[in-house]
């Protein structure tokens, strides 16, 4: 695969690091269990958008876009790398978030990624759970282009064929990675949501015949929703690529059992996943994601998913920033 066949801007701080958890592995006595620090690509703070963007930017570029629209929840990861990259390149950037909680709590509704958000001067709107998002963001470019502006449409999580080329661009990168360590890679495992990560690492092993299982965690919605939605993108990434029917259905699969009560409500699995890396291994999560994706991997552990031969990595998709959203999950003490 020679992905330099297509735009692509380069911003992200790659390779990311491929470190073992060795606390963590052995508190839990299970498999040998590695981390892919995509939280480490260096855009607002990082995170697996970024990854994305360098291809879904390039391609703004190139229909010579001057204001960039995408959406998101309200403590949406990627409205906050978007809206910095934007920036970066000096173009307007609007953010559509859905509030899909109904919290009303300040801090989640103006700390975190919303705060961000502000911070890199993108205009926020904000509309009610199960609004055609992609129809708000056609409307809005409709009335920007009446006004002169020359808008380009993102989607919800950077999820299309041309961002999930950054993630087909991650599968090669840990494939090399791995090769030079000689660390035979048996499964990975990461958190999936609007399901661009998936589909593209999917793609990227199957085409590279790795033989490396991918297991995605479910953040949002039920497991055959979330396979079929992952499954079709992978399979247009393939064929985006030149590949065509490189991807099998069985190849992609997901847990979708540690939602809890829905997208971006941590469940007591999430919290514990949290602050277990915190306290074994220094490295922060996300309530909305990479701590569910944590959940399930220790889940799977505890539930002997795997063998203690195997190496299993965890991709780390970012998002801590979204913690000081999120204060009251936890149940610390006051001060002493």
């Amino acid at each position: 695969m020679h992905l330099s066949r297509f735009p692509r801007l380069h911003f992200a701080h790659l390779p990311t690091p491929l470190e073992p958890m060795e606390r963590l592995s052995e508190l839990l006595g299970g498999p040998r269990l590695w981390i892919k620090r995509d939280d480490c690509t260096g855009l607002a703070g990082g995170g697996n958008k970024t990854r994305k963007l360098e291809f879904l930017m390039a391609a703004a570029v190139a229909d010579k876009a001057d204001t960039i629209i995408t959406q998101g929840a309200t403590q949406s990861n990627h409205a906050r790398q978007t809206a910095a990259i934007a920036a970066k390149l000096g173009m307007h950037c609007h953010i559509l978030l859905e509030d899909r909680t109904g919290s009303a709590d300040v801090e989640y509704n103006y700390n975190g990624n919303v705060l961000l958000d502000q911070l890199y001067d993108a205009p926020l709107k904000k509309y009610p759970a199960g609004t055609d998002m992609n129809a708000a963001m056609d409307e809005l470019a409709a009335a920007l282009k009446s006004a002169g502006r020359k808008p380009y449409i993102i989607p919800g999580g950077g999820s299309n064929p041309i961002g999930a080329l950054g993630y087909v661009n991650a599968a090669l990168e840990l494939l090399y990675q791995s090769n030079a360590m000689g660390l035979q890679v048996d499964h990975v495992v990461h958190a999936t949501g609007s399901a661009g990560t998936q589909a593209g690492l999917v793609a990227g092993l199957a085409g590279a015949n790795s033989g490396i299982a991918v297991l995605g965690v479910g953040v949002r919605v039920a497991q055959e929703i979330q396979e079929n939605n992952v499954f079709k993108l992978a399979r247009a990434t393939a064929d985006y690529l030149g590949l065509a029917e490189v991807v099998k259905r069985e190849q992609v699969v997901a847990d979708c059992g540690y939602v809890g009560k829905g997208y971006g409500i941590p469940a007591e699995s999430t919290i514990e996943a949290i602050e277990l890396l915190a306290r074994t291994e220094g490295i922060l999560l996300d309530p909305v994601y990479s701590g569910k994706g944590m959940a399930g991997l220790i889940g799977m552990i505890r539930q002997g998913h795997f063998k203690a031969s195997e190496n299993i990595v965890f991709v780390h998709t970012g998002g801590a920033q979204a913690l000081f959203g999120y204060r009251d999950a936890f149940d610390f003490p006051a001060y002493q």
